[in-house]
């Protein structure tokens, strides 16, 4: 079987549904699930943060990143919808 070179998700959406899925798991273990680098999974979460869709907080040493799922999507095509609504399609 080939292997896929592309995929349906871009890898801020498999970034984003890995934190969602595991809130506070350290970002080199996000870069191996996603399969990317840690360098750019951080630069993704600074992109999700500054555009409202993750919050980092603090916990002792570690960060734990809440998602808000209520701000809508970026593209025209998909903004009348919003993040959860995403993430509850695939949750079934």
């Amino acid at each position: 079987m080939k292997s896929p070179n592309w995929t349906f998700f871009t890898n801020h959406a498999h970034v984003l549904i890995s934190l969602v899925n595991y809130p506070d798991r350290p970002l080199r273990e996000v870069a191996l699930q996603v399969g990317i680098t840690e360098r750019a999974v951080q630069r993704i979460v600074a992109d999700l943060e500054e555009d409202g869709f993750l919050v980092r907080e603090k916990k002792g040493r570690q960060n734990v990143y809440k998602l808000i799922t209520d701000q809508p999507l970026r593209h025209d095509l998909e903004s009348h919808r919003n993040v959860s609504e995403i993430l509850e399609l695939l949750k079934r």
